[in-house]
């Protein structure tokens, strides 16, 4: 029997990237501090197995550090530093030596209500685009931004607040199912409908590409990753997935990058994992 007798059926008309937040969401785990050598290994790795992408913390010392270190390392692949919707961030992460940002900021009205009750959805997308606007046009780095809360967020904002940062010059928006009640099936609705929401992105914004970042709160995080991956196929060049080393991160975790990784190389013929497999 050969592997190609129970594997390889599958074929994507896409580029999925694999985005790994092990060193910033995973880390956030309760419990868990990595040293900076610790974290520079950890890239390391995750550079061999096929990652392209990575995203880091740059605000305490020993984050600071890491990030020094590993940009330094000349790995083959991106390091993007993680951003609140602050000007401030932004700064930090430029003193970082940072090229790229991710910058995070809710669209639920949930998290809205939570955090800025005085606030209107207008001040609030007024903000972001300004903080966008400073990575972009300002400083001149590669940004994408993330929908915190997403699968809970009314559509018709959501559209807006994509378009927005689109037009800021924001590269990608990354779906956040914050609280993991996304849904894989494809013909589950907004807000908490994956492909859905992966098809309307596509239909009423202009946004570049997208990215999926799942928890797993029921268990669904790999599933949710693979089903934004399938919806995206045919539509865009690329699609992005957020994932994490054995799915560590806050509360119940995420999207494991091995599992990921796997199911696109064995399930889904993603050849450029070849060879790539045993370090996992």
């Amino acid at each position: 029997m050969k592997l190609e007798d129970f594997y390889f059926k599958m074929a994507l008309n896409i580029k999925p990237i694999l985005d790994d937040t092990t060193l910033r969401d995973g880390i956030q785990m309760p419990g868990l501090a990595v040293k900076p050598k610790d974290a520079a290994r950890i890239a390391q790795l995750l550079s061999e197995i096929g990652v392209e992408r990575i995203e880091l913390f740059h605000y305490q010392k020993p984050d600071k550090k890491a990030a020094k270190l590993i940009q330094k390392m000349n790995l083959d692949l991106r390091v993007a530093g993680w951003c609140r919707a602050v000007k401030e961030d932004i700064d930090s992460a430029i003193e970082c030596g940072f090229n790229e940002v991710g910058i995070s900021h809710p669209v639920s009205d949930i998290h809205f209500k939570a955090k800025w009750p005085e606030k209107s959805r207008e001040q609030l997308l007024a903000n972001v685009v300004e903080v966008v606007e400073y990575a972009t046009k300002t400083h001149g780095l590669r940004t994408f931004v993330h929908g915190e809360d997403s699968t809970r967020a009314d559509w018709n904002f959501e559209k807006e607040f994509i378009n927005a940062v689109a037009q800021a010059g924001a590269e990608c928006y990354r779906i956040c199912d914050t609280v993991g009640i996304g849904l894989s099936d494809p013909n589950a609705p907004l807000p908490n409908g994956i492909p859905a929401k992966v098809k309307a992105i596509k239909k009423e914004t202009k946004i570049p590409a997208i990215e999926i970042h799942a928890h797993d709160d029921f268990g669904n995080a790999v599933e949710n990753t693979m089903a934004a991956i399938r919806a995206a196929s045919g539509l865009w060049d690329k699609v992005y997935a957020s994932t994490t080393f054995l799915g560590i991160g806050e509360r119940a975790g995420n999207a494991e990058t091995e599992k990921v990784l796997l199911n696109l190389y064995l399930q889904y013929s993603v050849k450029k994992f070849e060879g790539k497999t045993y370090k996992l």
